[in-house]
């Protein structure tokens, strides 16, 4: 085992402005500004929000957890909320949670347009599934997983790290004249650093990276993440969040953030085509071959719930179960859904879409 790292303390913010806006820093700023906007831009031409909402979504839960070596299949998941089993495995549960956690934090920031520490907390809680809190026992280290070397002792003193969150939400709240996309990678180091939590503190980091785009008027709804990114390059995530915390070198880690967010958006722009594509293909393909069961609605349905069962088409159509199971079974005649039971209910999944989804963004 490692010696202990003695603690260095975490400097507050903001960062000398010198060091985190350098040339390098300002062009790939430029790169990423002009990739995410393509990607809010072409986020607004699908019709209904909800679908691609829930589709991305329900990938970043994933990808996420998957950092934190919560490592479960689409499958589950779309089954666990599909379905009323209660059963469903800890890691399914654990995604369920995540994607719980980003709607609450999206419901806040457009009711209130900021964020407090006290919605951080509720955050984490709704993540981890536990009210535990801001750590305030000392003895919290981050290791190497494979040699068990301490790498980096975050603030130990419950009183420090309350001090540190309120310096940090001031700032996270607070617009200046240095470009978002440099803050939000100063803010996703320093929210790492603080580690106010016992646990969640990474999948807590990462919510809070949608939350501030969408605070900064960048994209309208949680659609770009960056769990994808981090997991193709892990090490030189912990890298650079560690030689940033020794060294309070800022330019590697931010060119770091910066291009993350540049792929992702890219990547994003692609696999939203692809569900803007099918979906007006499955409209086409309805009309033609079931035109008396077509409704814009009913499409929708199956793209806000690749894993959709006659409930979820009873409520949004306001039909009788017998009806909403006849333009189900339709729709797997003419080979846009595919059935599966799972217990005693059957789910109707959209195939083609869950292969998009399914498709990797790394």
């Amino acid at each position: 085992m490692g010696q202990k790292t003695p603690y260095k303390r975490l400097e507050k913010l903001p960062p000398i402005r010198g060091k985190v806006e350098t040339i390098r820093i300002l062009r790939q700023t430029n790169k990423s500004t002009a990739a995410l906007a393509e990607l809010k831009g072409i986020a607004k031409t699908i019709p209904n929000q909800a679908m691609l909402i829930n589709a991305i979504v329900l990938q970043e839960a994933k990808d996420s957890s998957e950092i934190e070596n919560i490592i479960t299949t689409q499958d589950e998941l779309y089954k666990a909320l599909s379905t009323n089993k209660t059963n469903i495995s800890p890691e399914a549960k654990e995604v369920v949670n995540y994607r719980k956690a980003i709607f609450y934090g999206f419901d806040l920031i457009k009711k209130q347009g900021f964020i407090k520490v006290n919605d951080i907390v509720t955050i984490q809680q709704l993540l981890v599934d536990n009210t535990a809190g801001i750590r305030n026992v000392p003895g919290t280290v981050l290791r190497n997983d494979l040699t068990g070397e301490v790498v980096y002792t975050p603030p130990q003193d419950k009183h420090e790290i309350i001090d540190l969150l309120s310096n940090f939400i001031i700032h996270f709240n607070q617009q200046d004249d240095l470009s978002p996309l440099i803050n939000l990678a100063i803010f996703h180091f320093q929210f790492e650093s603080i580690h106010p939590f016992y646990d969640g503190n990474g999948r807590t980091g990462r919510i809070l990276n949608i939350l501030y785009l969408i605070i900064n008027d960048l994209i309208d709804v949680p659609i770009l993440y960056l769990s994808s990114y981090i997991i193709q390059h892990k090490a030189e995530y912990y890298r650079l969040l560690n030689k940033t915390n020794k060294k309070g070198e800022w330019e590697e880690w931010i060119l770091f953030m910066l291009k993350a967010i540049e792929s992702t958006s890219k990547k994003t722009i692609i696999k939203i085509t692809e569900v803007k594509n099918l979906l007006e293909t499955t409209i086409l393909k309805v009309k033609k071959e079931a035109p008396k069961i077509y409704r814009k609605e009913l499409i929708e349905i199956l793209f806000e719930q690749p894993y959709s069962k006659i409930e979820f088409v009873v409520n949004k159509l306001g039909v009788e179960r017998k009806a909403a199971s006849r333009y189900l079974k339709q729709l797997v005649n003419i080979g846009i859904l595919e059935s599966q039971k799972v217990g005693r209910e059957t789910l109707f999944i959209n195939i083609e879409l869950i292969r998009i989804l399914k498709q990797s963004n790394y």
